[in-house]
């Protein structure tokens, strides 16, 4: 089972090519926990939805097939995304979840965990106590450590937080625009420099004991980049008409912990399956976009041709 750590939210999009009638689910844990059920493998989320999406909560999760832990909130999170043409969004807060304050027990025996908060809801202390709870490779996507807001809008900011939670991970997942404020480093210009220092920074304190540290950029329509101590490993995207990037790269996240149990230790093929489950994500919007693994499999084995 994968275990995502994360709130919920019901977001309102609007990119150049699409426009949601409704607010619809997303949200970090919860794509990736989308992408990971439709691929076939059993998936749990564990979050905040008030009483306003609560039914709708659990009627997605169970359409979805996801097992889950709904915790109590006043507000159910959510965002509204404003997409310009070069693929950089505005997010205006319509709704704020508490916090989560524990994993629940059952999880804590999971094949792979994610943390991927959307506005702070996974304070440090909780980060720890997992991280002491389970043996699972924890995979961090650290978008929500790193917003706060400003007159009603989420602005990027350096969490002082995050050098000592970067340590506590095994795998460590920015977008381009995150990697730069963690690093210094543009990935566009720099990508092998940037995803180093960003494995730099995974090292640069105690360490949990089992799993191989891997670092990894993401650069959207340029791929990624993985670096796991010794070779920088180039990922390219699977070219596709990306209507809503939004969960491009939670689904990267879900793609990227489905595989790595299927062929451990080879990044290059982990990062292609990953980079092919984002590229289906992107295609639609909201959590009805189509994902067969055949379909994941035939774009990942087109990727690594690509590459090789």
């Amino acid at each position: 089972m994968i275990v995502g750590i994360g709130n919920p939210v019901y977001d309102s999009i609007r990119t150049p090519h699409i426009s949601t009638q409704k607010r619809v689910l997303s949200g970090c844990s919860t794509n990736a926990c989308l992408a990971v059920s439709k691929l076939g493998e059993k998936a749990a989320l564990v979050g905040r939805v008030g009483p306003d999406y609560a039914e709708q909560f659990r009627a997605d999760m169970n359409r979805f097939g996801i097992e889950f832990e709904l915790l109590p909130t006043a507000t159910t999170g959510g965002f509204r995304l404003d997409y310009d043409e070069t693929g950089d969004r505005t997010l205006d807060v319509l709704g704020i979840a508490d916090p989560i304050d524990h994993l629940p027990a059952r999880f804590a025996g999971a094949d792979f965990i994610l943390v991927g908060p959307i506005l702070g809801e996974v304070p440090l202390a909780v980060i720890q106590t997992v991280a002491q709870q389970t043996d699972a490779p924890l995979i961090l996507d650290p978008q929500g450590l790193m917003r706060r807001i400003l007159e009603g809008r989420i602005d990027r900011y350096r969490n002082p937080e995050l050098d000592a939670i970067l340590p506590l991970f095994d795998v460590v997942k920015p977008n381009e625009h995150e990697a730069l404020i963690l690093t210094g480093v543009n990935p566009r210009r720099e990508p092998e420099t940037a995803v180093r220092a960003l494995f730099d920074l995974m090292m640069a304190g105690d360490r949990r004991p089992g799993h191989p540290p891997i670092a990894i950029v993401t650069l959207a329509e340029a791929g990624s980049v993985i670096y796991d101590g010794r070779d920088v490993i180039t990922i390219p995207a699977y070219e596709t008409l990306a209507k809503d990037p939004t969960g491009a790269g939670d689904t990267y996240a879900g793609g990227f912990m489905f595989q790595y149990g299927r062929t451990p230790g080879d990044w290059r093929r982990i990062g292609c399956f990953a980079s092919a489950v984002a590229s289906m994500m992107v295609e639609c919007s909201g959590p009805d976009f189509e994902l067969t693994l055949e379909e994941a499999e035939r774009r990942a084995a087109t990727l690594a041709a690509l590459d090789s």
